[in-house]
């Protein structure tokens, strides 16, 4: 009787356990990933990329549902290719006193591979609400998600550096790509 009552137990757990979502805790691998700022200004475009963030997300492989994200990068890691400029670009920042910004989902929509990404921004000490457009593609061993976002600098209490007496732009683009082994 007892065996029969735990193979009757068993034939119920069993196929409940297949059904629950296997939510699983990735690292993107840092040599394929990239966030890269862009700013403008009427004389000519800067950009600058980091090649040095940690991105972790819980996502179900198997339902290939994303479900939530979070991004830590240190400011000091943008590369301009000009290391002037990205001294004052860390002054601006306040990279001492703010050297890291960071990202927390909230919630994600997915629609096919398209993705909406909310959540909180975390930058020179003042956090905001953000929406990520981005982008997932999904293969068998490896999953890639990329997007883009903007800010504005002023809402983030940044001073806008100038040239020439000219301010640059006060929106910040960001794009990124985030590649993980799964």
């Amino acid at each position: 009787m007892k065996i029969k009552i735990i193979l009757l137990l068993l034939s119920v757990i069993i196929p409940l356990s297949t059904l629950r979502p296997q939510v699983k805790r990735y690292q993107a691998e840092e040599q394929y990933s990239w966030i890269t700022y862009k700013i403008t200004h009427p004389l000519h475009e800067v950009e600058a990329t980091s090649k040095s963030s940690l991105c972790l997300i819980n996502a179900d492989v198997k339902t290939k549902e994303i479900k939530q994200a979070l991004v830590m990068v240190a400011v000091t890691s943008f590369n301009s290719e000009n290391s002037n400029r990205d001294s004052h670009a860390m002054e601006v920042v306040n990279a001492l006193t703010y050297p890291d910004a960071k990202f927390l989902s909230s919630s994600i929509t997915q629609n096919g591979d398209s993705l909406k990404i909310y959540g909180k921004l975390t930058f020179h000490g003042v956090t905001k609400n953000v929406i990520i457009d981005a982008y997932s593609q999904w293969t068998q061993y490896n999953l890639t998600i990329t997007g883009t976002f903007s800010i504005s600098l002023t809402e983030f209490k940044i001073e806008r550096p100038s040239l020439f007496m000219v301010p640059v732009n006060d929106k910040l683009t960001f794009t990124f790509k985030q590649f993980f082994n799964i």
